[in-house]
């Protein structure tokens, strides 16, 4: 029996196709959560003290929000952010934080911010520290505190 070519064709193609999707899915890094401690301790002092001075006064000392500026913490902030990634958070607050003066705090600085953000949620403190690469920072998934 003779298999015509257009039949060979489509065969290779599929097993070809086929053992590409596994090898790609054998190589795909186990994304982080924030429940995997991605940030330190440290971080989180340093957060908090940038807090204080560049975003109480409109998202308030507790996280709650007022006004026009969201609650960074609770129920309100898991709604908002949840399944989206650190990085997302990280460039939101980079590019338009703080309100009077956008765009004006560092990468560590914001990193430290979104360390205190996530441990003022209970988040685990981590050994190692949150960097302000973005592209790591997008494989970072928000899910929900275990």
């Amino acid at each position: 029996m003779t298999i015509k070519f257009p039949a060979l064709v489509l065969i290779s193609s599929t097993a070809l196709a086929l053992a590409t999707a596994g090898a790609l899915r054998a190589q795909a890094p186990v994304g982080k959560t924030t429940n995997d401690g991605v940030f330190t301790d440290e971080q989180v002092k340093k957060g908090s003290d940038l807090y204080q001075q560049q975003c109480a006064a409109c998202h308030d000392a507790q996280l709650t929000g007022s006004g026009t500026a969201p609650a960074l913490a609770g129920t309100d902030f898991s709604a908002n952010w949840k399944d989206e990634t650190v990085g997302a958070l990280f460039e939101r607050i980079r590019a338009t934080m703080p309100a009077d003066n956008p765009g004006s705090l560092t990468r560590p600085q914001v990193s430290e911010m979104v360390a205190f953000i996530l441990n003022f949620n209970k988040y685990p403190v981590g050994q190692t520290e949150l960097g302000t690469d973005f592209e790591a920072l997008k494989a970072i998934k928000i899910t929900a505190v275990k």
